[in-house]
Order: C-alpha cells, then structure tokens, then sequence
C-alpha cells in the first residue's frame, strides 16, 4: 500500500544519478493500475532525457532542464533549404547552431507505429561493444555489461542505461560532460482525504535536494469534470452524385454549421500526485583508459624476483626489459572459465591462451609445473586480465621453461609436440584409416577441435577427483563417440551383439594380431576406463589398480599425472592404429 513517503518520492529525491553505478541516458515509463480518473488509481511516471555538451557549451547549458534535455527533446537529422545539414547527433538549441551531442537517438517509426532508440554508434565502437540480446557487451573486457535497454510489450523502448564507469571514459576521451534532466510523477486517486494515508498533507511546492518538488492535492471533480463545447461546419454545395464533384472557394453560402455544449462531472474523490524535476551533471575525471588508451592508474605488481621484490605493471611494458613471471599453473583453467578464451598448444610445453580481447599470452611450463611468461607479454593485456594473472603470480621457481626460452631467446623453437595434440591426431590417423582400409565411419560423431582442446587438458587435472574426471572425459571423446553400429559389422566375435565400442574395437585388432596382444594394446585403455567408473565412486578401492593400468605414477605431481593420462592414452590409440593399418609416426 502507498503511503506519505511514496508520493512525497523522499527517497527518491535524496538519489543522484551522478553517485549511480547506471545511469539513464533515456528513460520514459509509467506503471499505472486501475482507470486514471477512479478512485483507486495510482501512477508511477519517471521520464529522463540526456545532451553531453563540450566545456565551451557548459554555462549555456547549465541554464538547460526539462524542456531542452528531457523526453520532449526530440533527435534527427535534418536538411536545411541552404544546403546545410544537420546529422542526427548533433544537438541544435538553435537552428543551425550545433552545440551539444545525442548519445542516444530517437528513431519514431510512424508506418508500424513503434518508437525506437538506438544508442550512438559512436559510442558503441569507441567502447568496443557488442550486441547481446537487450545488453551491450565488452568482449574485451570479459563480456561485462555496459549498456542495456529496455523494451515495452508493445515494441517502443522505454530505457537505456549505461554504467557510469564506462560513460565517463567516454566522456573523458571527447571532453564532454553529460546533463541529465529528469521528472518523477506519482499519483494516487483515493475516496476521502481524511482518512486515506495522505490525510497529514497539503498543497506544497519547495526546492528539494537540488530540484523543485511540488504537490498538488485536487479534487477528481477539478481535474477531470467540467464544461464542453463542440462546433461543426459543413459544406452544402456538393452533389454526391456528380461523378467528379468540385469544390468552389468556401464562403456563407455554400456552409453551414451548428454547436453543441454541456457539462461532464460526477467524478468522486481526491488526485494526490507529488512531482518532482532536477538536472544534474556526469563529469569525467580526465581519464579515458578504454578509449583513448590512458594508463591505469589500478595496474597491479607483480613478483620478479626470487627475494619477493615487485615491480609496477607500467614499469614492465617495455619490450626491451628481458624479464620473466612466474604463475601458478592454475591461471590456465581461471582463463578458460572465461567466455571467449581459449588454449592452443606450440610444442610439448609451450601454448597460447587466446583472450576475449585479441591477445595471445604464450607461456611455458618448467620443471616444477609453474607457468612462466615473458613479463611484456602480460602488461600488454587488458587490466581486468592482468589482475587474474596477477592474482596467481609468484615467485620465481625452477627456472624459466625451457622450451619457452628456446623460442623466445634462441628463436629456435622446439620440434616437440603437446600430448593433447598427438591425441587427437591419433584419433584423426586412426579415423582415417577405418575410412581408407575399412571403408567405414569409425566415429558417430565429429569432434571440434577447439572444444577437444578445452576439454582435454593436463590443466584440468589438480587433484585426484579431477584426474579421473579428465579420464572420464577421454572416455567421453574416444569411446563413447566410437560408430558401434559399423564395429559390429567388423567384429568377428561370437558375443560382439553384447559387446560395448571397447570390447568391439579390440576384437577387430584381436583378429589381426591375436586376442593376448590386443588386450595389452588395450591395457591403457581399460584402465582409463575404469578410472572413469572411479569418477562416480571416488572411494572405491579399484581406483589404484585403474590407475597401475593406465601406467599413471601416482607419486608425480597431479598435472603430471594428468600429462602422463592423456599422453598413454593417446599412444594406445596410435598403437591401434599402427597395428592395423602399419601408419606412420605421429608429427
């Protein structure tokens, strides 16, 4: 139920939009129940309107309210008879004086009856935004949410808002300051003054909160009865059964006309409705980190030496100082729990992560599981993105990757390859010799790449429960894509129509080897398999016997383990290969 504090808005107006995370550069709403003019009617107006002007506008456009900014300033473009043109960006308060500019533009679409607004392009680009859903997102910023707008049931935009973060970045790179003019009207129509919550008030104007409050308390008879009048005139000299009639100049004679008058009342009940209007300003501080690229003064440091000594992130962007960091191997799965990231492997120990903002960070692994990366190449990222790696920085242990070194110092990098890869091109070779020697599909399915490359990681291994989900995982993208259909069709076994993808694929390499040696070939691949069993039952006791099999060193580190897993489970795959189809090496 509302009460005094509602219609006299005295929380509202303590709020200004200028200490606001969003702010609105356009708003008009209204949430109404009942009929206006009964008993029991209340609204809830609030409309906003918003010009950005340059400092030589400003005492100008400190004079600007309500009329000139809010959501009777109506945007567009125009063509002037002299040949002057006006886009719509541009704000004229007086013909063909431009002296402010639109961040969002009014779009009335008479033909379908819809009001649209679109937000500046200009606005868009320079902040790198992107289109998703009714929000406008920075890719290079982890998909955070800039801009979002809102839409009625009927189509017409009634809001859109920006967080003020972003806004005075904006701001700050064009040298404007944005003016904000608002208006907040509540009514509520109740049967007797005297003994609804309002009984307490009276007609009141004051200057509240830098803006003008007033309230008017009337009665609906006032507002809403009272007399009417109505005129006609019609023209008499027209005969309808002329094929093409013609008008003559009108005058007395070919006119005629009547009037009509009367009283409309019987409205009971009293209209409290409380108004309120401010302008304000959103100012910048003189700092445009996104769009004009000024430094941050929130960098983090960062460890450069083994004694814990920090150096300032803008103290390390410079190509020239040859130093490395050092992070915990745990950065890697924080990243790609981000959207648009993603992992891509160069050699046996060195790899990219492909960041949402167009980076690619490459780092390598030592000999004590560290990630290490040239200091440069993180003070090049985003600042949200230097915080992470930040946060996983250490110092340094185990010296610099090898591998990492060899390709960044020597320029020679290492003939290796990452265990990840030979895994899947195991599965390629393997896929295609099924297809060439068989002329069958041996997969289902197809595997994207990239998703293969997130999914099956030595990174994801951390501990024992991770292991055997990373195994489970191997399961998910070998086994359980395997065509059992066509396999079946291959098997020779006399049991093969109770026989799972395993079983079958060691059948068909049983016939060409003998069924001893296929089930050694396999011996990885059913320990992995079982691991995977150990992933639903994390306590069953054959979980070390599953982890003998699959040739895992349980006293190696976990993403060694996980290393190890991937890369035995990628030459049982091969081995598969190579014995039925005598394929080469694995580049």
């Amino acid at each position: 139920m509302q009460n005094s504090d509602w219609i006299l808005q005295v929380k509202d107006t303590r709020r200004n939009f200028s200490n606001s995370a969003w702010v609105p550069l356009r708003e008009l709403s209204n949430k109404e129940q009942g009929n206006f003019q009964d008993v029991g009617y209340t609204s809830n107006f609030f409309g906003c309107g918003s010009v950005a002007f340059p400092p030589e506008q400003r005492e100008r456009a400190d004079k600007f309210g309500w009329q000139q900014v809010g959501t009777g300033h109506r945007t567009s473009s125009y063509a002037y008879e002299n040949g002057y043109y006006s886009p719509i960006e541009q704000y004229e308060y007086n013909d063909q004086e431009p002296i402010g500019v639109n961040l969002v533009f009014e779009y009335i679409q008479p033909v379908i009856g819809r009001r649209e607004w679109i937000l500046n392009p200009d606005l868009i680009i320079a902040l790198g935004l992107v289109k998703d859903g009714s929000n406008w997102v920075r890719p290079e910023e982890d998909f955070i949410v800039v801009a979002r707008e809102v839409i009625d049931d009927k189509g017409n935009s009634c809001l859109i808002e920006i967080k003020q973060e972003f806004l005075i970045d904006y701001l700050a790179a064009r040298n404007l300051s944005l003016r904000l003019s608002y208006y907040r009207q509540r009514i509520a129509n109740v049967a007797n003054l005297e003994i609804s919550s309002y009984a307490s008030l009276i007609n009141q104007e004051e200057q509240r909160d830098g803006g003008r409050f007033e309230l008017l308390i009337r009665n609906l008879e006032d507002v809403y009865g009272g007399g009417w009048a109505e005129f006609r005139v019609w023209r008499t000299d027209i005969d309808k059964d002329e094929d093409a009639p013609v008008m003559e100049q009108e005058n007395d004679e070919n006119t005629d006309s009547e009037s009509l008058q009367g009283y409309r009342g019987g409205y009971k009940g009293v209209s409290v409705e409380g108004e309120f209007w401010r302008d304000e300003w959103i100012e910048h501080k003189n700092t445009s980190v996104r769009v004009r690229g000024d430094t941050d003064p929130t960098l983090p440091q960062f460890i450069v030496e083994t004694n814990g000594t920090r150096m300032k992130s803008e103290s390390l962007n410079n190509e020239g100082i040859g130093r490395w960091l050092w992070f915990r191997s745990s950065i890697v799965n924080e990243l790609l729990n981000h959207r648009g990231f993603s992992l891509q492997w160069y050699t046996a120990e060195t790899g990219g992560i492909h960041s949402a903002s167009g980076r690619r960070t490459h780092f390598g692994i030592n000999t004590s599981d560290l990630i290490t990366v040239y200091a440069y190449d993180i003070t090049r990222l985003e600042p949200w993105e230097q915080h992470i790696w930040a946060a996983h920085n250490i110092a340094p242990e185990g010296k610099v990757a090898s591998e990492l070194l060899m390709s960044q110092v020597e320029v020679k990098p290492a003939s290796t390859s990452a265990v990840e890869n030979l895994l899947f091109r195991s599965m390629e070779l393997l896929e295609a010799g099924f297809s060439k020697e068989l002329n069958t599909e041996l997969f289902s399915q197809e595997v994207n790449e990239s998703e293969f490359t997130q999914s099956i990681s030595r990174f994801s291994s951390r501990d024992q429960a991770s292991l055997l989900r990373l195994a489970k995982e191997l399961i998910r993208i070998f086994l359980d894509r395997l065509n059992v259909k066509n396999l079946r069709q291959l098997a020779t076994h006399k049991d093969k129509e109770q026989f799972g993808s395993k079983r079958l694929l060691e059948d068909i390499l049983a016939q060409k080897i003998g069924a001893d040696e296929a089930r050694q070939v396999f011996g990885v691949i059913a320990g992995v398999y079982d691991m995977r069993v150990g992933d639903a039952h994390p306590t069953s006791s054959d979980i070390g016997a599953a982890l003998k099999l699959a040739k895992i060193d349980e006293s190696d580190s976990f993403l060694q383990q996980g290393k190890d897993l991937i890369s035995n489970f990628g030459e049982s795959i091969w081995w598969v290969g190579k014995l039925l189809f005598s394929q080469s090496e694995v580049k």
